[in-house]
């Protein structure tokens, strides 16, 4: 039996058959190469179908790894050829992550991709599929092809090892896929996983594609598909592994926690890591979900939120399965967002993930993770599920005007903000009708290609790819200059088309009030300027919105904008150092309008000490009131007073 598994899988890559009219192999489709790999390797074509799209939703990437280095339909990972090849990745090192001026947070800097010397399993799966099929390194890199039999192969090694027959009923394979993204699989109780709980979920409901390569794949239903008994072995160990992880049972998870120890400083002063203590939502409500990109591998990741001298965030999550590990628990509050007043009500999701590289993409697994995670944090905590709560970390405002050029600008506009909150539940779709005085950004993800540059040396265009963002003119003309960003530039220097510049950008899902509209083009009130995008209807970057603006009050020609809605002077008592209301460098005129997010008090959390044996903070509360709006790239904030509100 073991000499029959091991021929099985040493067969060779099969071509066509030939053509009748030209006598070459003939082309086959992706969906014969599913149907051919699953027959030589007798795994069952559906399930190789679904581990498929959850890593990679059947996208070939034109030979391109995932950030954890996985290459083709079937995420065979070589992780040290990808990050060899990998672009230079920068990462805006001036934020302060924790922006509070009381204290500010470690300098750190985040370190590069790095290749340790022994990788484990699940970033070097190819190298295993090599042997298992006998194809090349590069053919299971390049073709895809060659890498649906790699995966395939993989299937029928983890089932073999697990002492399972090569059984043509999806039914029977749960403990193999569980150990897919692993890279190994041992003869014993199949691992708990949430990967292929999600792969069995997608054989359930079926799927329908276009992939990257314009083919359309399809995935049949099988509506009453459950694991066949005895192969979830091992599933309850799920909550023992979560330990004190705050996460949905639907995911993989794990506490890992971040440092709050004291240390001494470079000077030889009392310093202490990496996060505050609090008492969330008993002390403040959490309003908002920060979504950032870790500008690291996964590995490096974990070193990092580890170090008490660096700054930490709430969850970070792996590409290559979507598992979770946990750092800061909800009621505390990490440093991740580069504004204080953000960070004391928000949590923060660390992506594994590039912002300048396109082509290293996001899987399936990882986005579905999120999307659970998110969901149960809502819940939880009462979040509302849209862009005013969700954030991307470069939709966090300066918490001053100074700080705003060095603001983070992940997880940039390769992120499928759409297909995310498809998960989440909430697709962006119209809530009104055509000629409505607010529109949400909401172009085709993969048809949506604007020109970016700077992914790899400035001024050098990046790969086309598919983007969340539309770029924003002063006219509605492709060739008009870009809306300029006063903040972002004080020079007054133009916008750019460079991927970490988000001065003439918007978003999908951000929802904005509409100025105008000329054709094609529609305009928006951005930053205190008419902002034209190209929204045509037979391809619309944007649909029709429904809700609130705010307006300045009449008698009133401009009124100042914030980066943090702070209480009023009055209301800090003895011992806590007063935050001014420092407006940014932006107002907003009589006769603008900007869709209205949450109303909320002013809100200080005033915590500068270490104390292990009890929670060391104040929250100081005021009269002051303020509505959060879209300005721009990034939300700000307004005092309700001086405002009115118009739906």
């Amino acid at each position: 039996m073991a000499g029959a598994a091991a021929a099985a899988l040493a067969l060779p890559l099969l071509t066509g058959g030939p053509s009748a009219a030209a006598g070459e192999p003939e082309q086959r489709s992706l969906q014969q190469e599913f149907t051919e790999a699953a027959r030589d390797f007798q795994v069952p074509r559906s399930l190789l179908l679904g581990v498929s799209y959850l890593q990679s939703r059947w996208d070939t990437h034109q030979g391109a790894p995932s950030v954890s280095g996985g290459y083709g339909p079937m995420h065979l990972t070589d992780a040290r050829t990808a990050l060899a090849d990998a672009r230079p990745h920068e990462h805006h090192a001036a934020e302060d992550a924790r922006g509070d001026t009381a204290r500010p947070s470690p300098t750190g800097t985040r370190a590069a991709a790095e290749v340790p010397r022994r990788l484990p399993a699940r970033l070097r799966t190819l190298e295993r599929a090599a042997e298992l099929t006998g194809l090349s390194r590069q053919e299971l890199r390049s073709s895809p092809a060659a890498n649906i039999r790699g995966g395939a192969a993989l299937l029928a090694d983890a089932q073999h090892k697990l002492g399972r027959p090569l059984s043509a009923e999806p039914a029977d394979w749960y403990g193999a896929v569980a150990a897919y993204p692993e890279g190994t699989a041992q003869r014993a109780r199949p691992k708990a996983s949430a990967f292929a709980d999600d792969v069995f979920d997608t054989l359930r409901r079926g799927e329908r594609r276009t992939n990257d390569a314009g083919e359309r794949l399809t995935l049949a239903a099988s509506p009453q598909l459950r694991p066949a008994a005895g192969t979830r072995a091992g599933a309850a160990a799920r909550g023992q592994q979560r330990g004190r992880a705050e996460c949905p049972r639907s995911v993989d998870c794990e506490w890992l926690p971040a440092p709050y120890e004291q240390f001494e400083d470079d000077n030889g002063e009392p310093d202490y890591g990496n996060h505050d203590t609090s008492r969330r939502p008993a002390s403040q409500k959490i309003d908002y979900i920060v979504v950032h990109d870790t500008e690291a591998t996964y590995e490096t990741t974990l070193k990092l939120v580890q170090d008490p001298t660096y700054v930490s965030w709430n969850y970070t999550l792996r590409s290559s399965d979507g598992h979770i590990a946990q750092h800061v628990r909800a009621k505390d509050t990490a440093w991740h967002a580069g504004n204080w007043y953000v960070n004391a009500k928000s949590v923060g999701l660390e992506h594994e993930g590039f912002l300048t590289d396109p082509d290293a993409w996001y899987t399936e697994a990882m986005y579905r993770s999120s999307a659970r995670l998110v969901t149960y944090l809502s819940r939880r905590y009462d979040i509302p599920l849209d862009r005013q709560h969700i954030l991307g970390h470069d939709n966090v405002p300066g918490p001053v005007g100074t700080s705003i050029p060095g603001m983070h600008t992940d997880p940039g506009p390769y992120w499928d903000w759409q297909h995310y909150f498809a998960l989440l539940g909430k697709p962006f779709t119209p809530k009104a009708g055509p000629h409505s005085k607010l529109v949400t950004i909401a172009p085709e993800y993969g048809e949506h290609k604007p020109v970016f540059t700077g992914c790899d040396k400035p001024g050098e265009p990046c790969p086309p790819h598919g983007s969340s963002a539309v770029r924003l003119h002063t006219a509605p003309d492709a060739e008009a200059p870009l809306v300029r960003d006063a903040g972002l530039r004080p020079d007054g220097g133009p916008s750019t088309t460079g991927v970490n510049d988000t001065g003439a950008r918007a978003t999908t899902g951000q929802t904005y009030a509409v100025a105008d509209r000329k054709g094609e083009w529609t305009a928006i009130w951005y930053l205190g300027q008419k902002a034209w995008f190209h929204n045509p209807p037979d391809q619309p970057t944007a649909v029709p919105a429904r809700g609130a603006v705010v307006t300045p009050k009449r008698g009133k020609d401009e009124i100042p904008v914030y980066g943090r809605a702070y209480p009023e002077k009055a209301a800090y008592p003895e011992g806590v150092p007063e935050q001014s209301l420092s407006p940014l460098p932006y107002t907003v005129r009589q006769g603008e309008r900007y869709a209205a997010g949450l109303r909320t008090r002013g809100e200080y959390l005033y915590a500068v000490d270490f104390d292990p044996e009890a929670e060391n903070f104040t929250v100081v509360r005021g009269k002051l009131t303020y509505y959060q709006i879209q300005l721009g790239h990034r939300v700000a904030f307004v005092r309700a007073d001086d405002v009115r509100l118009v739906r």
